[in-house]
């Protein structure tokens, strides 16, 4: 394992803490869930996104990481999204090795309190649009573009508010998974000085969501 994996592995959530703690089963009306941030292991790392389907009533075609609710028969975070995450885009959860969690949170427009598992893979393993209703297409983005400060960018929403986003093309990650793509790349020691351009978020992502 790099110097780089060391040192996001040491800042994480021990994986099975929100598990033994039961923090992910919260007795609120939030619905404990997960996704899964997946980075590839070699040389120039990659994290995996989903474009959401652009039928559903909810965040549709926004770019998110492959992830849902946590249902009773998961033993903890970790395997809802390794399950969800096979069934999203076929990727064998044998190929994924867990480093651990951040925090969980709590979407208040969605009704969610999602835990967000951290985990590695070879990058080799095939994966594809598994379910069409959920999933439009699956996106890997290089950690050195994330990074970089032509795509970071700060967006402004029309109700108010600012957050983190990274703009690809016609492709823009922003809202939460903006906000744990910011975090990690922190986390992992990547992050670069970029010029902080405030832009608006594209009509196309606003018709439902955070």
């Amino acid at each position: 394992m790099s110097d780089w994996f060391d040192l996001l592995a040491g800042r994480l959530d021990p994986l099975g803490t929100r598990q033994r703690s039961g923090e992910h089963r919260v007795t609120s009306r939030a619905t404990p869930s997960a996704v899964l941030a997946l980075l590839t292991s070699g040389d120039r790392p990659d994290l995996v996104f989903t474009e959401r389907a652009s039928t559903l009533r909810n965040h549709a075609g926004q770019m998110s990481f492959p992830g849902g609710r946590i249902d009773p028969g998961d033993a903890d975070a970790v395997a809802a999204a390794l399950r969800e995450t096979h069934e999203e885009i076929g990727l064998d959860p044998s190929a994924v090795g867990p480093l651990g969690e951040l925090p969980p949170t709590r979407l208040t427009t969605a009704v969610f309190n999602v835990t967000p598992v951290v985990a590695t893979w070879s990058g080799d393993e095939p994966v594809a649009v598994m379910d069409t209703a959920e999933v439009e297409s699956i996106h890997r983005f290089a950690i050195d573009d994330l990074v970089s400060p032509e795509h970071r960018v700060v967006v402004h929403h029309p109700r108010g508010g600012v957050g983190p986003a990274f703009v690809f093309g016609d492709y823009m990650v922003w809202g939460f998974t903006a906000h744990l793509v910011d975090e990690l790349v922190r986390l992992g020691g990547w992050e670069r000085p970029w010029p902080r351009r405030v832009v608006e978020i594209p009509d196309r992502f606003l018709r439902s969501g955070l």
